[in-house]
């Protein structure tokens, strides 16, 4: 479990490509790894990867083909920046929103507004995940407990302020990516409960 608060943002150091499966060595330095070990769970994007094999100054995760195909992880080269987050503790303060780390679909960028002090970007999402975006909700981009400003259409904008830009990937990103999304789970199993009650009335 994790909260969409990402703790760093980490260099993909090199990338092997292996039969239906990527290693990604991912930087990580010693102090960043307290506790941390071989089977632990850290979200890399909002993907939740398991640790692999632990070096002084790198961790290691085993990315399948089907985590590959649904989520941007295959787009990353070396000296890519990913978002991460380790998973959640008990007793530890969720800032965010509950996220299992599991990825549903890719939203694409398609206008960024900046400005001195904050950044706007707007995204494309396909329509069977449109009914799940909502403004005021929940959604996690690339791992990011974020709060969703206007929607319509398939499209939909998020507010950005500079902590955020900092600390997170989201900030060099460019027009045209694609980003990974986890829609709110709550916002999920209400809308289809609606859904499923409605259509035994009709």
């Amino acid at each position: 479990m994790f909260t969409g608060i990402v703790q760093r943002k980490a260099e993909i150091v090199s990338i092997e490509k292996k039969d239906q499966l990527h290693r990604l060595e991912v930087a990580l330095a010693k102090e960043d790894q307290d506790g941390l070990i071989t089977g632990a769970s850290i979200a890399n994007n909002g993907t939740c990867l398991t640790v692999v094999k632990m070096t002084d100054t790198a961790v290691f995760f085993d990315v399948i083909e089907e985590t590959l195909k649904v989520t941007n992880l295959a787009d990353l080269q070396v000296g890519s920046e990913v978002n991460i987050e380790r998973a959640a503790r008990f007793g530890d303060e969720i800032g965010g929103h509950l996220l299992s780390g599991h990825v549903h679909t890719q939203a694409e960028i398609v206008t960024i507004k900046r400005t001195d002090t904050n950044c706007d970007i707007c995204f494309k999402i396909e329509t069977q995940w449109q009914k799940y975006i909502l403004p005021k909700g929940f959604i996690a981009i690339d791992g990011i407990s974020l709060t969703l400003g206007d929607v319509d259409n398939g499209l939909f904008w998020v507010h950005l302020i500079p902590e955020t830009l900092a600390v997170t990937n989201l900030g060099g990103r460019r027009m045209g990516e694609h980003v990974n999304i986890e829609i709110d789970s709550q916002t999920q199993a209400i809308v289809d409960t609606v859904e499923r009650v409605i259509q035994g009335k009709s």
